[in-house]
């Protein structure tokens, strides 16, 4: 059985500096798709389709986020990694106040992963940048959120400790008794 796990947490914990770690060592892995979608609607002249449209921007990324899941299903690969997963879309949402429909609960159930790591909130390494717009408590609030969702959902969840990214990805691989 193919093992999905999911590298999720608040912005800028360093999760996707983990995936690209992991994907130099040769794991399968599929990327953030959120800040593609943020740059191809700015390319419409949409500046923040997160925050000015999230109903929207939370349904190209369900697309985005279902296509990687059966991708993934379709590969050999017996591990795949994933910056991110279905259930963070609607934690997004929550954070936001923005009421959504229960079809973003029922494709968590649906697609399921194996494993979920977490990237605490890490102050030492936060930055914002274009696409990345809210501050350190913002991205507090928001990994709370992730957590509230995915324990809700059933999962257990891995944190990850602060530490270099090699000892980060050690952790993980060990976790999961690769290593």
């Amino acid at each position: 059985m193919q093992q999905k796990i999911i590298i999720t947490g608040g912005p800028g914990t360093g999760k996707s500096t983990v995936i690209e770690a992991l994907q130099k060592l040769g794991y399968h892995c599929m990327p953030e798709i959120s800040r593609q979608i943020t740059l191809e609607a700015r390319k419409k002249g949409a500046e923040q389709l997160f925050l000015k449209n999230p109903q929207l921007f939370s349904e190209m990324l369900l697309e985005g986020r279902e296509n990687q899941y059966h991708l993934a299903e379709k590969s050999n690969e017996e591990i795949v990694f994933f910056d991110r997963g279905i259930p963070d879309i609607h934690a997004y949402m929550s954070y936001l106040g923005v009421k959504f429909d229960e079809l973003f609960i029922n494709k968590s159930n649906l697609l399921r992963y194996t494993n979920i790591f977490i990237t605490p909130p890490w102050e030492e390494i936060y930055k914002q940048d274009n696409e990345r717009y809210e501050n350190f408590e913002q991205a507090l609030a928001i990994h709370n959120h992730l957590e509230n969702t995915y324990t809700k959902l059933g999962y257990n969840l891995t944190n990850i400790p602060f530490n270099s990214v090699d000892n980060r990805v050690e952790f993980i691989l060990k976790n999961l008794n690769l290593r």
